[in-house]
């Protein structure tokens, strides 16, 4: 299970409106007529950067009861702002899928997943239920969540990541193309994490980049280019040797 240790709050209680006040004093249009270039909606954007969200998130610090104001204003920025002050120790499930299903692009979700849903006591559950959404940004979250977890849980046994093997050769076949993106990113954290670990993910990706169907040969080729790369190979005790 991921480490849940949790940030000091700020010894002064901040406001949603506090907050979002604080990401406008740094708002860009220019940085803002930029989202889009990346695919993510500017809609609800204010143009703060990713740096400067996560310095307003560290002077605020863990305020759990920030989280819910802060995403119901449906500001891009406010909710990436979540990621930063919820206390991932008091995240509950239910929170955690109401926002996953109101995703709407690949930034929100890859940031929630990386900066707070992988610290949750309910990240593994999470990874099992959102592996079979329909919905192309929730399904990309299981597996954006399953490769931060490969990252950051230092707790999890590889017998745990062996058994999501079956999650991401389930998923492989999804053509669309953040949860493709999202499936060949796990199957590479995890071959990223240990040797052995490396070999089961290996021959996964060999499998698959072998297979008829398009998806399935895109995942594991992007797969087996990652990690057939001299210098992941030696990490892992192999010798160096295109698949």
């Amino acid at each position: 299970m991921a480490a849940t240790k949790s940030a000091p709050a700020s010894p002064s209680p901040v406001t949603a409106a506090q907050a979002v006040a604080l990401l406008k004093a740094q708002a860009s249009p220019t940085h803002r007529e930029g989202l889009t270039r990346f695919g993510i909606p500017n809609d609800h954007a204010l143009g703060v950067s990713m740096s400067a969200i996560q310095a307003i998130g560290k002077h605020i610090g863990r305020q759990h009861a920030l989280a819910d104001p802060l995403w119901d204003t449906g500001i891009y920025e406010a909710q990436s702002l979540v990621a930063f002050v919820a206390d991932p120790t008091k995240l509950t499930a239910a929170q955690m899928d109401r926002w996953c299903k109101e995703f709407d692009n690949w930034a929100i979700c890859d940031t929630l997943c990386f900066h707070l849903f992988d610290r949750s006591p309910h990240a593994w559950a999470m990874v099992k239920r959102w592996s079979s959404r329909r919905n192309e940004f929730e399904r990309r979250t299981a597996f954006a969540l399953l490769a931060s977890l490969a990252v950051h849980d230092k707790r999890a046994s590889d017998a745990d990541f062996e058994a999501s093997l079956a999650l991401i050769e389930s998923a492989a076949g999804d053509e669309r193309n953040f949860v493709k993106k999202g499936v060949s990113w796990a199957l590479r954290a995890i071959g990223h994490r240990n040797a052995a670990l490396y070999r089961q993910a290996l021959a996964l990706g060999k499998q698959l980049a072998a297979s008829e169907d398009a998806a399935e040969r895109w995942v594991g080729k992007d797969t087996l280019r990652d990690l057939n790369r001299p210098l992941v190979q030696k990490r892992h005790g192999k010798k160096t040797k295109a698949a």
